[in-house]
């Protein structure tokens, strides 16, 4: 059946094909912070463990908006480990870093989550499409936030 919500099939695989990539840079981080809660150690023990369960909670409901605007577009929305090592741009981590280095890793993966989403907006944007607007402000805004919060415990 022919979706016409009044945005071009070019326009709206644009649009699909740059959540994707979003959806995979959202999984990986996720998995990258519940990673790091569950093996974080050291004197700030308390506060990252609590501080990542927080941010990978925020991570796992924001996946399902995601993949559901990708389908609301009318296209499938990538769902296997495979899909997502391709498409993302944030890098899984070998063995268990030190807490500072966990830190540091999060924040270059909160800010690529939000170049991707800044490079995807562009095309909504263009697009007149103000759902996946909306759906991608909050994910910068959300970001942006957790990396300043992130950056703020390396800060003497």
């Amino acid at each position: 059946m022919e979706i016409n919500i009044g945005i071009a099939q070019t326009d709206r695989a644009a649009i699909a094909d740059g959540l994707s990539r979003l959806l995979a840079d959202s999984y990986t981080l996720y998995l990258q912070t519940h990673n790091f809660h569950w093996n974080v150690k050291g004197p700030m023990f308390q506060t990252l463990h609590q501080m990542f369960m927080l941010q990978y909670t925020e991570l796992w409901n924001a996946l399902d908006v995601i993949a559901e605007r990708i389908r609301a577009l009318g296209f499938p929305a990538p769902g296997t480990y495979r899909e997502f090592v391709r498409l993302a741009s944030v890098q899984e981590v070998e063995g268990v870093p030190r807490a500072e280095e966990m830190i540091r890793l999060l924040i270059a993966g909160q800010e690529a989550v939000v170049r991707t989403a800044r490079a995807v907006f562009e095309v909504a944007d263009r697009a007149n499409d103000q759902p996946t607007a909306d759906v991608l402000t909050q994910r910068m805004d959300i970001h942006e936030k957790n990396a300043w919060m992130l950056r703020s415990l390396l800060e003497a």
